[in-house]
């Protein structure tokens, strides 16, 4: 069994960043698709961009993040700073706020996810 925390910062400015997106997704299905592990998918920083795109029916990511979508939660703060709070109420994703507003890395690591970041 495994568990990872698969977080998501690269914003949506560049062929990079889609790649990075890309690869996010790609390793949070593999988890999610295996019984036993556990996946926490977070959307933080410039990451929060990405949430109205992905919710996009027609997003070339669309399909991908619906396979994971269920294990998805973004930063409370960022999603405010990056001005996608209305995107993130309106998909219905749950925020994290455990520390100043952010997610807590230290919670992950203290509950055993490795944490993976792209």
């Amino acid at each position: 069994m495994a568990k990872a925390a698969i977080v998501i910062l690269a914003g949506n400015e560049s062929h990079a960043d889609y790649g990075r997106l890309a690869n996010a997704l790609e390793a949070a299905k593999e988890f999610a698709e295996n019984d036993g592990d556990e996946l926490k998918l977070i959307f933080d920083g410039a990451g929060t961009q990405w949430v109205p795109e992905l919710e996009d029916e027609e997003s070339d990511y669309h399909e991908l993040y619906q396979t994971v979508r269920d294990d998805a939660a973004v930063c409370d703060y960022c999603s405010s700073a990056f001005d996608v709070a209305d995107a993130v109420d309106d998909a219905g994703l749950a925020t994290l706020a455990e520390y100043d507003g952010h997610p807590s890395i230290r919670s992950l690591v203290d509950d055993d996810y490795e944490v993976i970041t792209f």
